[in-house]
């Protein structure tokens, strides 16, 4: 396969499938850097054609949370006390400036991603 710009949906396939034959090459190898190149212009159309938004505030501690096998009880301390954590998870609070200093200190949460406005509870449908 030459490599050459990804313009289409067949093209981001094909070097799909030559990043997963080429996963593992080893770095400095003809093959290494064929995967390197493959894998950036894969980004680049990707970031293009599929752009992700960043995540929700609350989202985002929930995630790092499960990640590290832990559950809101941590966050005990670090946003407040009980009460203050079930509101702020629970959207009935936003998080301040504190918080998210301690939420990014304590957890490695982006603070770019804390400092968001967070999205407004989906309400089920009946």
């Amino acid at each position: 396969m030459e490599i050459k710009p990804i313009r289409s949906n067949a093209d981001h396939e094909r070097a799909l499938l030559e990043i997963q034959r080429l996963w593992g090459a080893k770095d400095g190898t003809a093959e290494g850097d064929r995967l390197d190149v493959l894998v950036t212009l894969v980004d680049a159309y990707e970031s293009e054609h599929f752009p992700m938004d960043p995540p929700d505030p609350i989202e985002a501690i929930r995630f790092r949370l499960e990640q590290q096998g832990l559950d809101t009880r941590a966050l005990v301390g670090v946003i407040g006390g009980r009460s203050r954590v079930y509101e702020v998870m629970h959207r009935k609070r936003p998080l301040t400036l504190e918080m998210i200093r301690r939420l990014h200190e304590r957890f490695g949460i982006p603070a770019e991603v804390l400092i968001r406005p967070v999205r407004a509870k989906r309400r089920r449908a009946a």
